[in-house]
């Protein structure tokens, strides 16, 4: 990644074939210039910092591509405030609001990560099919854009994906939009699953649990 401060940061790994896991190293490479003087240093935009912790991540797994945590089981747990923290086979997420609502947009809301599940979901399956075809996933994209319901219940009212896919021959426009169409989530969402809600309170006291209906 190239930083507005003139950087170029490269994010790579280290793991030696034929030793454990923990022997693998993440490695971040940054550029050195004749007038840096010895000193080795990067400053960082919010947008790029961000950017770089991906990059980290990302390195990170292939290093150690097995985190720790059950199969098929997500666990919230409150940070701070209205931030909380997602657990899922070891990885992190965080969820948050925004200020006007009360919280200190230190993350994406839970409605922004359904948007962003169901955008990111149609982009796989896209880019599974441009590889069945042999076709470049340079400039791949998807956009999802969203309205909440003016009515109660609050849900989301209206969802839209943009699919660009500059590579793609016209003739295979229409087979790409249908194999989208049926993403994983995207059917999930047409055929909603029933959700079963079970409150565990302090210890000694009754749990309370109620089937709830589906939510469409």
């Amino acid at each position: 990644m190239k930083t507005r401060c003139g950087r170029t940061i490269n994010v790579t790994r280290f793991a030696p074939p034929g030793l454990p896991a923990p022997m693998g190293r993440v490695v971040l490479d940054t550029s050195f210039a004749p007038h840096d003087e010895g000193e080795l240093w990067a400053s960082l935009t919010a947008e790029e910092a961000r950017r770089l912790a991906g990059l980290l991540l990302f390195q990170a797994a292939a290093v150690d591509p097995e985190p720790a945590g059950p199969p098929d089981v997500a666990e919230v747990v409150p940070i701070q405030g209205d931030a909380y923290e997602i657990r899922v086979r070891g990885h992190v997420l965080t969820v948050d609001q925004p200020v006007p609502d009360g919280g200190n947009d230190t993350a994406p809301t839970p409605v922004e990560l359904f948007v962003a599940s169901v955008a990111s979901c149609a982009a796989h399956y896209a880019g599974r099919y441009l590889d069945r075809h042999d076709v470049s996933r340079e400039g791949l994209s998807v956009r999802a854009e969203y309205r909440m319901a003016d009515d109660r219940p609050a849900r989301v009212a209206a969802l839209t994906l943009t699919v660009t896919a500059p590579a793609l021959p016209a003739r295979r426009q229409a087979a790409l939009r249908a194999v989208v169409s049926h993403c994983t989530v995207t059917n999930t969402l047409a055929r909603a699953p029933e959700v079963d809600l079970e409150v565990r309170c302090a210890a000694g006291t009754e749990a309370a649990r109620a089937p709830q209906a589906s939510q469409g």
